[in-house]
């Protein structure tokens, strides 16, 4: 079930919220736990029972750790953990590489050797984190395990964060998993960012994703270089405004219900470095890395050529994490390159020089790499890239010209994109409390708090009328 669907907008959301705010405090963790199950199975079936296997080990494993078997509670959360994500998400690739590679080198492999599909669960990559992460803090001595699995598993499988992120520590809604409360200011906020969320993704995300799909779905020599530019141009304010969007909505979604989930991204493309850039991007994911696996690894406490070697280690992980394919694990090492090469020099150059040309430096890395993510294979991916560097002849007839696109709800939605790519909103939210606070005329500031109600629900009406004549709504963190 997608949050930008009708069902969920106009059936699962309003049903869920009247039951959960009937019932008493006490019942609301496993009324919770029970809708968001129901929200997983809706669209996987009974591949939900992966997820509650994912919870049980975690929980078992962090009761062990607790109990004094430390390195078993260790061993059966890691292992158990990472042994469904690699047979969900890594087997066919695997069997994959393993077949290409030996085509490749002539070596004998039977034609008839071959290995199903295995779908992958939707969300397997972000609840295997949050459970290794939960048993690593018990691990640690930084928090205590949770006796109740009720608990635990509303924890794993709320769905608010459940399919997409951002990735929640336990740690950090932990108090609020045992009580919390929701002020009518609260919930109000959470229904805002939901709104900001769901307007994102729908009026902006979806408009970019059909410009970008057309062109990458398109043979290179039907289009000029300049489509190509404008494509993957696209593809960048998609992603961004996809993940930064359903992240918006999981956060709102969360405070709606009484939690307080942390950040997920902080304008990434007003980045003025790539190292920037990550404490910017999926904010979630990059600490999860740096906490779990950079610094356990020893982070950049001993030589240059370890910490070189961590970093590298990090993106290979961090490509691998985002998908199985060659692809991702180019483009995760492509940033672990630019990583290095700041670290090494160009980082301390970048802070002197004029901001404008850091930021068109990290823009250009940054746009090059989403051609690998993007790409359905490395062979399309270097293609394009060459279509980009203007490397082939330019189609004497195109298919795809500039001009084809650029219409004008293109152009609008390329503006809106590149001005709320930046804090402008944020500044415009700042200057409007700061403008309420000021007001002490009761009617001016009941005519300006209706005024921004009534914009918000303007938006809302928008995105469904959006969604209403358009099918057109995938959400690209889904398939990780």
């Amino acid at each position: 079930m997608l949050f930008s669907s009708a069902i969920f907008l106009f059936l699962f959301l309003p049903f869920f919220l009247i039951a959960y705010y009937l019932l008493p405090h006490r019942w609301r963790n496993a009324f919770l736990f029970g809708a968001s199950l129901l929200f997983y199975a809706w669209g996987e079936g009974l591949v939900v029972l992966v997820l509650l296997l994912s919870a049980f080990i975690n929980f078992v494993a962090g009761r062990l750790v607790e109990r004094g078997q430390r390195r078993t509670g260790l061993f059966v959360s890691l292992v158990g953990s990472l042994s469904l994500l690699f047979y969900y998400k890594y087997t066919n690739f695997l069997f994959e590489s393993v077949r290409g590679f030996a085509e490749a080198f002539a070596l004998p492999v039977s034609e008839n050797l071959t290995l199903a599909q295995i779908a992958l669960p939707i969300g397997i990559s972000f609840y295997t984190f949050q459970g290794i992460s939960y048993t690593l803090d018990i691990y640690w001595g930084r928090i205590r395990a949770n006796r109740s699995f009720l608990d635990y598993g509303t924890y794993v499988a709320m769905f608010p964060h459940q399919i997409a992120g951002p990735i929640v520590r336990y740690a950090d809604i932990a108090p609020e998993l045992a009580d919390r409360t929701v002020t009518v200011e609260k919930f109000g906020v959470g229904a805002e960012r939901f709104i900001i969320g769901l307007a994102k993704k729908v009026l902006l995300a979806n408009t970019f994703a059909g410009l970008a799909d057309t062109v990458f779905n398109a043979p290179p020599d039907t289009y000029p270089t300049a489509t190509a530019w404008l494509g993957i141009l696209a593809y960048s304010l998609q992603i961004y405004f996809d993940f930064s969007g359903y992240s918006d909505m999981a956060i709102g979604l969360g405070k709606m219900v009484g939690f307080d989930f942390k950040e997920n991204f902080n304008y990434p493309y007003i980045a003025r470095s790539i190292q920037d850039f990550w404490r910017r991007w999926h904010i979630s994911l990059s600490s999860w890395f740096r906490d779990y696996l950079y610094i356990p690894l020893g982070g950049s406490r001993a030589t240059k050529a370890r910490t070189y070697r961590n970093l590298l280690i990090v993106f290979f992980v961090t490509g691998l994490w985002h998908g199985a394919s060659w692809n991702f694990i180019v483009w995760g090492l492509y940033h672990g390159l630019f990583l290095l090469i700041e670290r090494a020099g160009l980082g301390k150059w970048l802070e002197r020089v004029w901001p404008p040309v850091a930021h068109l430096y990290t823009l250009l890395v940054v746009l090059i790499g989403w051609v690998f993510f993007r790409a359905t294979d490395l062979t399309t991916a270097v293609a394009y890239l060459q279509k980009m560097a203007g490397l082939t002849p330019e189609p004497s007839l195109s298919a795809y010209p500039l001009s084809y696109f650029l219409n004008s709800e293109i152009i609008v939605s390329l503006l809106l994109g590149f001005v709320l790519a930046t804090p402008v909103y944020h500044r415009f939210q700042t200057l409007w409390h700061r403008l309420l606070a000021r007001v002490v005329v009761s009617p001016v500031r009941l005519t300006l708090d209706t005024a921004y109600v009534l914009g918000l629900v303007t938006l809302f009406v928008m995105a469904v009328a959006y969604l209403a004549a358009d099918t057109y709504n995938p959400f690209i963190y889904f398939r990780f």
